[in-house]
């Protein structure tokens, strides 16, 4: 297991700072695949509005709301706005397949802050 340090050009301090700790409890309690940052954190131009966008991508066979729920939970008290998905490795692949634009806006610029070594 090993946690990449990414702090993109335009982090705030408190988000550059608390995120890696939120990292970290993701990764000790759902034991995800995969964790990447995406949009303007991730692109660098975040604003004083940004919020931070995560996918977290892990086994799971959760209807969507309660894998979001399960995420969630394990963020409070949030340290900083925060909106999240939650995908399989199926689910990414089978996007990426039929071309989902959006999936492979993230996979390609998204910036990998966990990623679990098999």
């Amino acid at each position: 297991m090993s946690v990449v340090s990414a702090t993109p050009t335009g982090f705030r301090m408190p988000v550059s700072e608390a995120l890696p700790a939120v990292v970290q409890r993701l990764v000790a309690a759902l034991r995800p695949e995969k964790i990447i940052l995406f949009g303007s954190y991730a692109y660098g131009k975040p604003t004083s509005d940004s919020d931070v966008d995560l996918l977290v991508v892990m086994e799971t066979s959760a209807p969507d709301k309660e894998r979001y729920l399960s995420v969630c939970r394990q963020l409070r008290p949030r340290p900083f706005p925060v909106d999240i998905l939650v995908r399989t490795p199926q689910e990414i692949a089978r996007a990426l397949d039929k071309g989902d634009f959006f999936i492979q806006e993230i996979t390609s610029r998204g910036k990998v802050l966990y990623e679990r070594h098999q």
